[in-house]
């Protein structure tokens, strides 16, 4: 790798480190290509990606970015998993964790903020993006369904009185 591809290289982790929503860092030795394969395709469902990157590119590309003090985390060799969503890296890695003694998650870092194991598995614990938005749809709609439900309700009951009254005509 010659300096320009090492100064694009650290460029790019350097707009990974700023612009993800969260950043984890792990430790995969021993993995097999399949095992590492079946990672990055996990963390592409979810909109994320896996980077292998020299620890020495990674901790110049950390340089002026917001989870700078994350720097101490990359010893040995260490993966990033990253992604926009706040959540959405963070519950892959958290999951695959659990699958493969292989992949040990040494911490992270969301936005300033640097978490260690126990941080990273109570971001992975949060819902998502996706789950966050349909808890606030549903808070929003359900005093408008409860309106509708009461302004339909005299309606409803004037029909069930009419029916009866008809009932009652007709024996």
């Amino acid at each position: 790798m010659d300096r320009a591809q090492k100064a694009e290289l650290v460029d790019e982790l350097g707009q990974v480190f700023a612009s993800s929503g969260v950043v984890v860092v792990a430790r995969y030795t021993g993995m097999t290509v399949a095992q590492m394969q079946a990672l990055r395709a996990k963390m592409r469902e979810v909109g994320g990606a896996v980077r292998v990157a020299k620890n020495t590119l990674a901790k110049i590309a950390l340089g002026g970015t917001p989870p700078e003090k994350m720097g101490s985390l990359l010893a040995g060799m260490t993966v990033l998993a990253y992604s926009e969503d706040p959540v959405a890296a963070a519950k892959v890695c958290e999951a695959f964790a659990k699958t493969n003694d292989k992949f040990v998650i040494l911490g992270g870092a969301m936005g300033t903020e640097v978490l260690d194991p126990a941080g990273v598995k109570a971001v992975a614990s949060m819902p998502s993006r996706e789950e966050l938005i349909a808890q606030i749809v549903s808070i929003i709609g359900a005093p408008a369904s409860s309106l509708a439900g009461a302004i339909g309700a005299p309606g409803a009951n004037i029909a069930g009185i009419l029916k009866t009254l008809e009932e009652r005509e007709a024996a």
